[in-house]
């Protein structure tokens, strides 16, 4: 993101767009050609309404031909080497610009995941995902943020002294960064990701502002701004189906990915 462009580039130092297109396929094995127009010419034909993260996308931007390719990314969006600024997403259907000169699609793989999202790993697989506990995630936090435990002004009546996390848990609660329900922890209990949304934003301190419209997250939702935040740090997005999954019970993977990206 951010990588300046450079007419002919084909580097991190500087992409045109289909400089930038081969970059990233050429990460995931797959040879496509330099050439916008041939990029355009290979693959499968895909409908606008059929599209799926990894498909090319293709626009007229100087005249009556394909200009202009980019990697669809879910949700309407797609990656590209923008000549003002360079490696940015940009909404397929903007009416301002790129909904106007969108000419088409191709599929030149098939990537095969049915979420692809930065939040997770896809939650379908042969085994059974296991969820973070909400006691875990209060001792991780206490880790990453270096907090320090003081007297214990609340008490928990599911959480007994020698709770495994009984410090953590308690450390949390007095930073105001978890709250009980009617006396209870519910130490192990997940966070849906709406949850965790707010824990972390609230945790870390984020800052910043997005524009983000999931299928499942009405703008006067409590969790609206907290998933927004997240969006603007490139923490989380969401699903290839334009849903964030607000009420999705965090697993281990996801919890570990979103750890690595606050860092």
């Amino acid at each position: 993101m951010g990588t300046p462009y450079s007419y002919g580039g084909t580097t991190t130092s500087g992409f045109d767009c289909s400089g930038y297109t081969q970059f990233v396929f050429k990460k995931q094995g797959i040879t496509i050609p330099r050439d916008t127009t041939k990029q355009y010419a290979m693959g499968t034909s895909v409908k606008k309404s059929d599209l799926e993260t990894g498909d090319l996308v293709f626009f007229n931007t100087i005249g009556n031909r394909v200009s202009h390719v980019g990697i669809y990314i879910g949700s309407n969006r797609f990656i590209h080497a923008s000549t003002s600024k360079g490696v940015m997403i940009s909404k397929v259907n903007d009416p301002a610009y790129w909904g106007k000169r969108y000419l088409g699609a191709r599929r030149v793989a098939n990537f095969n995941q049915e979420k692809t999202v930065a939040f997770e790993e896809p939650t379908v697989s042969e085994n059974a995902p296991t969820y973070v506990t909400r006691a875990k995630i209060a001792e991780t936090l206490v880790k990453e943020l270096g907090l320090e435990p003081g007297n214990a002004s609340t008490t928990f009546s599911d959480v007994a002294a020698n709770h495994p996390q009984y410090d953590a848990i308690m450390t949390v609660a007095n930073a105001g960064l978890f709250s009980g329900n009617e006396g209870k922890f519910n130490p192990d209990d997940s966070l849906t990701r709406a949850q965790l949304a707010k824990v972390l934003v609230e945790a870390f301190e984020l800052k910043g502002s997005a524009t983000t419209s999931y299928s499942d997250v009405p703008a006067d939702h409590w969790a609206n701004e907290y998933i927004n935040i997240l969006a603007y740090n490139h923490i989380a997005s969401g699903y290839e189906d334009g849903s964030f999954g607000l009420n999705d019970k965090l697993t281990e993977k996801q919890f570990q990915k979103i750890l690595d990206r606050l860092h």
